[in-house]
């Protein structure tokens, strides 16, 4: 895998690639340099057969504060084209990389995750987060609106009203709250978060991997299809998984155990 300047990234004997945005003195809000890794890392971690499940954290006191504020100023003063190409061309391969995944990926929110930050951490398949982290749709104290697929994914994961709530106001909340919301799926001790996502990712990781890819791939596209669509796909996603050989070895052990 390649070197990186702006993320860490490592695989473990489990499976487990973790990908860790690296630049904490600046809360690791990404520049480019750090989209540019950060889609390689996982374009590598998806393709790579030793990877089965992605973590991906920050370094520091942060999960991610959104985009470079130097970047920003940069746009503030440029035409419009260049600022539709900064977001359509550069940060939206985040998104798009994550949204082409078939691999899960689990967001361990080690602390803040604020704008587009936090927009990141919503295409991650789940969300596990510290104690003493805080969240934020903060782009309306900017004057702007959600621009990294915020307003996609929040209305499907905590409904339209608690959208508005966290998109008109930008209010931070806090890890409880957030999984009130249903933002995020756990909250644990800070000292806790990284074992309990590795424990988490290597459960997943030990399971029959077709299937979980198969999952994970009916379940999004249910979102955007009809039920008759949605069962047809299904039915041959499940035709292909009989013919594994975990299941028939899971078929030949279930057997075993109920004579």
């Amino acid at each position: 895998m390649g070197e990186y300047q702006s993320i860490k990234m490592d695989t473990d004997d489990d499976g487990v690639t973790l990908i860790t945005l690296n630049r904490p003195d600046r809360l690791n809000a990404f520049n480019r340099q750090m989209i540019a890794e950060w889609t390689e890392a996982l374009q590598l971690a998806d393709a790579d057969p030793a990877t089965r499940v992605v973590l991906i954290t920050g370094a520091g006191r942060a999960f991610c504060a959104g985009g470079d504020a130097g970047e920003m100023e940069e746009l503030a003063v440029s035409d419009n084209v260049s600022r539709k190409d900064y977001l359509w061309r550069g940060v939206h391969r985040i998104p798009m990389a994550m949204a082409r995944m078939e691999k899960p990926v689990i967001a361990v929110l080690n602390g803040t995750a604020r704008g587009a930050g936090l927009d990141m951490a919503l295409f991650c398949d789940m969300r596990l987060a510290a104690e003493s982290a805080t969240f934020a749709e903060s782009y309306i104290h900017m004057g702007v609106m959600s621009g990294d697929g915020g307003t996609y994914l929040l209305p499907r994961l905590i409904g339209v009203a608690n959208s508005f709530d966290l998109l008109w106001t930008g209010r931070l909340i806090d890890a409880q709250e957030a999984l009130r919301m249903g933002l995020v799926n756990r909250v644990v001790p800070d000292a806790e978060l990284f074992a309990q996502a590795r424990e988490l990712a290597r459960s997943i990781a030990r399971q029959p991997q077709q299937a979980i890819r198969l999952t994970k791939r009916a379940l999004y596209q249910s979102l955007d299809t009809s039920l008759e669509t949605h069962l047809d796909m299904v039915s041959s996603h499940m035709a292909v998984l009989y013919d594994t050989d975990d299941f028939r070895e899971k078929l030949k052990a279930f057997r075993s155990r109920s004579r």
